[in-house]
């Protein structure tokens, strides 16, 4: 019982409610553009309960709730003529609402609309969470430290609170960062608070050449990412939290596409791409990990979703 509910309940939750968003997309590009709609399905098998709307189509819950489709008017309707398969004779009546009678920029869009909606869908709970909850700012805690770092040989340990670097009070970690590339090898004395101490630390930056408009620059680097629990929560209005949650949500896209590339090349394992199993796993820690949690998770899987249906293998749609 507590795997149902800690578990396969969020689970499901997510995924209705993702794929029902998925198809949404479609189902309202394809209204738009006069596509007689005949079922909007979540779920595959048996009718568990439905309806007729009040254009025709039939909503359903179905058995198994792991996917959903959204079937226009036409998909199907084939008859066998000399061995060869043809389309049935249409009238000019439904031929007017027939999916594979419309224009290919009409069966375009019907089709990407569905990917699209996840990824806006991806923008409005992010927006909503920062809006609500406050946007996350990352303070200057260091999270790891990268073997052979300038952090490493100064001494630098996760957990360390850096406060003032170069003589400068710093706070959060994109102004350390800032300072830090600013300065390849100088040697800079860092005010550091570790539990309940205080110490000076000297560190020298790295340097690291990287080009910008076609020269060649040196920049500083220390070797340390930003811890995750070291965070500010930042009020923000609604228009800023609107353009924040589409920051995040090109971010983690392009995230998820290198982490892709990475596993396609071998440089990271295929073991790390996860399976329904492993989401409703997560599914279930997210749940547990609180609302706010369960809600960016629902988030980032929503990219996912969009992501795998633009790629041409049809049978990840829905």
């Amino acid at each position: 019982m507590d795997i149902l509910i800690n578990t396969v309940v969020p689970f499901l939750i997510v995924l209705t409610i993702l794929v029902f968003v998925h198809e949404l997309g479609h189902f309202l590009v394809a209204r738009y553009n006069n596509v007689r709609v005949e079922v909007f399905s979540i779920g595959f098998g048996a009718e568990i309960f439905g309806f007729f709307d009040k254009l025709g189509t039939r909503w359903k819950f179905c058995a198994i709730p792991l996917g959903g489709y959204v079937k226009m008017f036409g998909e199907g309707e084939v008859i066998a003529s000399e061995g060869k398969d043809k389309e049935r004779n249409l009238t000019e009546d439904e031929k007017a609402v027939s999916f594979y009678h419309k224009r290919l920029g009409q069966r375009a869009a019907i089709v990407f609309a569905g990917p699209l909606a996840n990824f806006v869908f991806a923008v409005i709970v992010l927006a909503g969470l920062f809006f609500t909850s406050g946007a996350p700012k990352l303070l200057a805690g260091v999270g790891t430290v990268q073997n052979g770092s300038a952090a490493e040989k100064a001494g630098i340990a996760v957990g360390d609170k850096i406060i003032m670097i170069a003589g400068q009070e710093v706070k959060w970690f994109r102004d350390l960062r800032q300072i830090v590339m600013q300065n390849p090898n100088n040697p800079l004395p860092m005010e550091v608070i570790r539990g309940n101490a205080q110490l000076t630390i000297i560190v020298t930056p790295k340097v690291k050449v990287v080009e910008e408009g076609g020269v060649e620059k040196e920049t500083g680097l220390l070797g340390i990412t930003p811890h995750p629990e070291m965070v500010e929560y930042m009020n923000v209005g609604p228009l800023d939290a609107i353009v924040m949650g589409a920051e995040r949500t090109y971010g983690y896209t392009i995230r998820i596409l290198e982490h892709v590339g990475l596993m396609i090349t071998n440089r990271v394992s295929m073991e790390e791409l996860g399976g329904p199993l492993r989401i409703a796993q997560m599914s279930g820690q997210m749940a547990q990990d609180g609302f706010a949690t369960y809600v960016f998770f629902l988030a980032v899987l929503s990219i996912n979703l969009g992501l795998i249906n633009l790629f041409p293998i049809p049978m990840l749609d829905g």
